[in-house]
């Protein structure tokens, strides 16, 4: 018989038999699912939260027990998902015991999702202070690296938080539509759905998850944007009531974390670094002055998408490097407030950082830089043409890499020592540890707690040689171990 008439009467039949097929089956197709998710957002002492995108306009409700057998289950709320926010809600469960296990799981109309037969594990917040851990990193590009080994290393490293600090997707569009289609392919890596299922998770963006590269405030759909970095984010709030944007307040275990916008309000790189730039807006930054100033934690951490050392003070540089002026403004207030505890954690620079911005020469404290960068992206060598004021370690650029704070806050002194970890989870430097001492004015701590091999590179740059043993690259900053003085 002819192949082709073969491959016809095949055909045929298996639409026959599909015409047999019964309506019971035909709704399993279409059956209420969770379509990305669900993930843990904002969570505290008394409640937890969880995102998820529905795969349809339907109900959602969020149960919890703190039985994994659910033998004493609590219905939580329902809220109707919509195709206007691209069907993701986020439930809140609240009235709940602090730094307590809670089991969860989702129903859609009413019923579990088949293909997702497991109930989940949380924990809220403990009260008051705590030890804890967080991790944090940038620069997730799905599309060079689907696989994402870097998360294999973050569930190993247990931490009680996660921050996304921008780049959290390669959008690299002014279309909400390219941004979802990202968001949601980056929902489903293996590897990282264990984490979002379990440990909370806050983000803030930068430029390509905002728009495009070096996306400033002039981003035609900013507001567009900002929709869809809402419908896929879990955060306790967003900007102000008067003021949009990502950036926000957050608190755990004795800590302050505040989450800062550099885009929404964000003045063009090409404007003159004076006080007429900024990176905030000045709504925004009023309202971070007022939040330090309220704060009593011990350590108040600032969360940046953009480095905060002169480190890219080149050309094309779109970190606080290029917005000095500002940020010397925002660090001049907390010496002139005599706010202390202050440090500080960024991405976007595709490598490993650990740098010192010298305040203590202007009668502060020295203020520290933590970056990690990337997460799943090409790292880069950009170190070779670029000086921060201090290098505390060497510039990590080996593999993707991701950050870890642990705070030991109960008990003695509360203390913070940091870690850099590479894709196998195995720290490249030797940990920094900062006390609440370490960050009050007056108290210099830069020399005493960098590399010794970092600071011999610092002397023979001051000296006129290269950081690195050669020439002074051309375009390297005149002086840029320097902190520039109010006027």
């Amino acid at each position: 018989m002819n192949p082709h008439r073969r491959a016809f009467l095949a055909g045929s039949v298996m639409v026959g038999l599909f015409a047999l097929v019964p309506r019971a089956i035909g709704r399993v197709l279409g059956y209420p699912r969770a379509l990305n998710g669900p993930m843990v957002g904002a969570s505290g002492p008394d409640h937890f939260s969880v995102w998820v995108r529905a795969s349809g306009a339907f109900d959602v409700t969020l149960e919890y027990s703190t039985d994994r057998d659910f033998s004493t289950p609590i219905i939580g709320p329902t809220i109707r998902a919509s195709a206007a926010d691209d069907c993701c809600v986020v439930l809140r469960a609240e009235g709940l015991k602090p730094d307590t296990p809670y089991w969860y799981r989702l129903k859609y109309n009413g019923e579990q999702d088949r293909y997702q037969w497991f109930n989940y594990i949380t924990r809220t917040a403990p009260e008051g202070p705590a030890d804890f851990r967080v991790a944090f990193g940038s620069c997730c590009r799905i599309q060079y690296d689907a696989d994402q080994p870097i998360w294999n290393a973050v569930r190993g490293l247990q931490p009680d938080l996660f921050f996304w600090l921008g780049d959290n997707i390669y959008g690299d569009s002014d279309d909400p539509a390219v941004l979802t289609d990202l968001y949601s392919r980056g929902r489903v890596v293996e590897r990282l759905a264990p984490l979002l299922r379990s440990t909370p998770q806050l983000a803030i963006w930068d430029d390509h998850d905002f728009g495009y590269n070096d996306s400033d405030g002039r981003h035609p759909r900013k507001q567009e944007s900002l929709k869809v970095f809402r419908n896929f984010w879990a955060n306790p709030s967003y900007g102000e009531a008067d003021s949009p944007g990502v950036y926000f307040s957050h608190s755990h275990g004795g800590v302050d974390f505040f989450f800062l916008d550099g885009r929404y309000n964000r003045d063009p790189i090409e404007k003159p670094d004076n006080t007429a730039k900024s990176m905030l807006g000045a709504r925004q930054k009023r309202w971070l002055k007022a939040a330090l100033s309220a704060s009593k934690a011990p350590f108040k951490v600032l969360v940046s998408g953009g480095g905060w050392s002169t480190a890219e003070n080149e050309k094309g540089g779109d970190s606080w490097g290029t917005y000095l002026t500002e940020r010397n403004e925002i660090f001049d207030y907390i010496r002139d407030h005599d706010i202390g505890g202050v440090f500080c954690i960024s991405g976007d620079s595709h490598m490993g950082e650990l740098n010192c911005i010298p305040r203590s020469t202007v009668g502060g404290y020295d203020i520290y830089d933590m970056c990690s960068s990337p997460l799943a992206q090409m790292p880069a060598n950009k170190n070779t043409r670029q000086m921060p004021e201090v290098r505390v370690r060497d510039t990590w650029t080996r593999s993707v890499n991701v950050g870890l704070m642990h705070f030991r806050m109960k008990g003695g002194k509360p203390s913070m020592t940091y870690t850099l970890h590479d894709v196998l989870g195995e720290p490249v430097w030797e940990p920094l540890v900062l006390t609440p001492d370490d960050l009050r004015n007056g108290v210099q701590t830069w020399d005493s707690k960098s590399d010794p091999n970092e600071l011999k590179r610092l002397e023979r740059f001051k000296r006129g040689g290269g950081y690195y043993g050669n020439d002074v690259p051309e375009g390297w900053p005149e002086q840029p171990y320097t902190t520039r003085k109010s006027g």
